[in-house]
């Protein structure tokens, strides 16, 4: 019988407004917002993210937001790292390509969302995924 690999895939979370948010947006929005969410993913000694140049990756907690505020475990997956490489591939064609970005619907968390439930079959927190709905209804 053959014995398959298993590989922790990790979310890393970033509060791009480094705190204001809290501070701020009782203020301007009329609710209290704990953070401004960029996330990742972090699989196979890599962190993954998807911006306006399109998906990217580099050595974790090496981006320039530096360390992430917190790191959630979403378990573990049997998907190699040449797997998920032509999978991150062919989202690059498909879906997260350069100029598809966009702040509201299409983002660096719904690309951690659909990473994970590829990986891992969980979906990323819900306050994160949430947040743009919620301003928006500000």
């Amino acid at each position: 019988m053959e014995q398959t690999e298993s590989y922790p895939v990790q979310l890393y979370i970033y509060d791009m407004s480094r705190g204001m948010a809290r501070q701020l947006s009782p203020l301007m929005l009329g609710r209290q917002l704990d953070g401004i969410w960029h996330t990742a993913i972090v699989i196979h000694g890599k962190e993954f993210f998807f911006v306006g140049q399109g998906i990217n990756n580099c050595p974790p907690g090496s981006t320039p937001l530096g360390q992430p505020g917190s790191v959630v475990d979403l378990g573990s997956t049997e998907v190699s790292a040449e797997l998920f490489m032509e999978y991150l591939m062919s989202l690059a064609v498909s879906t997260y390509g350069r100029d598809t970005y966009n702040l509201f619907e299409h983002n660096c968390n719904t690309f951690s969302d659909e990473v994970a439930q590829f990986l891992t079959g969980k979906k990323i927190p819900s306050y994160i995924t949430d947040l743009p709905s919620e301003v928006l209804s500000t």
